[in-house]
């Protein structure tokens, strides 16, 4: 007599049960200075089972939309206005993933060049390259932009008197109660206490960690199981390796090693770009602008990396990339070659093999998937 309400019940789980995804949308940010042809933010879609890729139109007109971050609920969008008169800017994602204009807020000074929201979502935070600033812009309860919270300038300079001579705040991270931000003009990671409730940043002690002097840190990222952060270096094409405590707020650096084989031609004409690790954490991938390739490492038990090689990025200056949620796919954008290219990741060796490429979409720079 019980067999009717199992069968019923099995009936009722399976019917209830969303389907896999096969497709995944995403953003990307662009320049639209000459010589581009892009007019602002646009709009593709991945599908997840054979690694073909299009781009579905512009979904927001906008100047120099850069480095793009989604919120935390999905329902809102915001990206780095890279001008004089820099700022942020806060997009709504519709359900057919368009974009509706919120509005925008200015970071105070020039050449906003990064965006970060933090876990909680209450706040966008911003870094400018030409000045060496960061700022904290409070998220309203509608997605729009509150007047910052916190402005810091940064101090100091490095070796290099070409790249070096005053700071360049290049991006800003937060994880946990902290925020990390990367000056390529100053050789620092600068750490600030985070609250996320209040919108403030305040100076932690110490109050950052170095790079080898000369190599100017540009982006990060954290070991998705913790314990390990990663730092690639724009002016010297390398990645440093860092233990890092979450609970302090603290950084120590392990290594540092080359984004490039051996021997590869023009070393001295590449720069390090972008950095992600992998979901399942044990690999890390770096973009070579130059080399144009995606440099492969191995990451160790003790977080150290291993280079396992430069796969060809399929594109010319790979300035952006981003991996799936999953981690079976990896999309790069050809800042000069007008092309994203899709490369599916093998999860046992790390290994990339390219797979398709979309054309036609001008000076990409980043790719934000919406998780």
């Amino acid at each position: 007599m019980k067999i009717l309400p199992v069968f019923f019940a099995m009936l009722a789980a399976i019917t209830s049960t969303s389907p896999a995804q096969t497709e995944i949308p995403f953003y990307v940010g662009t320049y639209t200075r000459p010589p581009s042809e892009s007019k602002g933010i646009y709009r593709g879609v991945l599908d997840l089972g054979s690694g073909s890729a299009r781009i579905t139109g512009l979904v927001a007109e906008a100047k120099n939309p850069t480095f793009l971050a989604i919120h935390p609920n999905g329902k809102s969008l915001y990206a780095a206005i890279e001008l004089d008169g820099g700022g942020v800017g806060a997009w709504a994602i519709e359900k057919d993933g368009s974009l509706r204009l919120l509005d925008t807020q200015s970071t105070r000074e020039k050449g906003n060049c990064h965006v970060w929201v933090d876990a909680s979502g209450r706040n966008v935070l911003a870094v400018s390259y030409g000045s060496g600033t960061l700022a904290s812009v409070p998220v309203e309860a509608a997605g729009t932009l509150g007047e910052p919270t916190a402005f810091i300038r940064h101090e100091g300079k490095g070796p290099n008197p070409q790249r070096q001579s005053e700071p360049h705040a290049h991006a800003i991270y937060t994880n946990g109660d902290f925020a990390y931000a990367c000056d390529l003009g100053t050789d620092d990671i600068f750490i600030y206490k985070f609250d996320a409730a209040k919108g403030t940043l305040t100076p932690h002690n110490p109050p950052s960690a170095k790079v080898p002097p000369g190599s100017g840190p540009r982006h990060l990222a954290f070991h998705p199981k913790g314990g390990f952060a990663y730092v690639c270096n724009e002016l010297t094409s390398t990645v440093t390796v860092f233990a890092h405590d979450a609970a302090k707020g603290t950084l120590v650096a392990l290594q540092t090693l080359s984004s490039l084989p051996v021997g590869a031609p023009d070393a001295d004409k590449n720069s390090i770009a972008e950095i992600f690790c992998h979901p399942n954490g044990k690999f890390l991938y770096v973009s070579n602008r130059g080399h144009d390739s995606i440099a492969i490492y191995t990451i160790g038990v003790d977080g150290k990396l291993t280079f396992n090689e430069a796969a060809p990025a399929h594109v010319k200056n790979p300035r952006g990339f981003n991996l799936t949620p999953d981690g079976r796919w990896l999309v790069a954008g050809g800042q000069d070659s007008a092309n994203l290219a899709i490369h599916k990741v093998d999860a046992t060796t790390g290994s990339l093999t390219f797979t398709s490429e979309v054309t036609g979409i001008s000076m990409p720079v980043s790719i934000e998937f919406v998780k």
